[in-house]
């Protein structure tokens, strides 16, 4: 069974965190949900939530990627994490999935991983990007990213397909209704 870690910050975007992780968890992927940097923490619309455990204490080599969510203040305060940052880093040399959704491709511009490489982030940040994409979804070899909440179902289901492959995200797609 594929796993994938998703960090969740004070601040995360509720439906881009929780629509992944439903629909990752439906597909048969393991997601572990881990807090970065408590085991308690709020989204950006005042949701708490109790992680499955802490960043700190994981061993990120049994993971098959990576799903950072945005949010505001969410993804600025994973960039601060030196942990994400190298995990990031880690993944991209391992060739492991990156997936990333709203302001959070911002921690793959800081970790370097976006270099010469097409990608989305939320409307109004594409100045940071080498090379900006408009599409809702974007797919650069193990790079996921995703432009907001908006588009988080077909986020995650891009992240089933890279990881199952098309036959079962095209199940899923239509068991969701998607």
């Amino acid at each position: 069974m594929p796993k994938m870690i998703m960090p969740l910050p004070d601040g995360f975007e509720d439906i881009e965190a929780f629509t992944v992780i439903d629909v990752l968890r439906r597909a048969g992927i393991e997601v572990f949900v881990a807090g970065a940097p408590s085991k308690f923490v709020t989204s950006a619309h005042r949701v708490k939530v109790q992680v499955d455990g802490m960043l700190d204490e994981v061993d990120l080599n049994k993971y098959d990627g990576i799903v950072l969510p945005g949010g505001s203040p969410g993804y600025e305060n994973l960039m601060k994490s030196p942990t994400i940052i190298t995990s990031v880093q880690d993944f991209a040399k391992q060739g492991k999935i990156i997936a990333a959704i709203c302001g959070a491709p911002m921690i793959l511009v800081k970790a370097g991983v976006l270099k010469d490489k097409r990608a989305t982030i939320a409307p109004g940040l594409e100045k940071n990007l080498d090379m900006p994409r408009g599409e809702r979804v974007v797919v650069d070899g193990n790079i996921i990213t995703s432009q907001g909440p908006g588009t988080a179902m077909e986020f995650a289901l891009k992240i089933v397909e890279l990881l199952q492959g098309k036959p079962k995200a095209a199940q899923m797609k239509q068991h969701l209704l998607a």
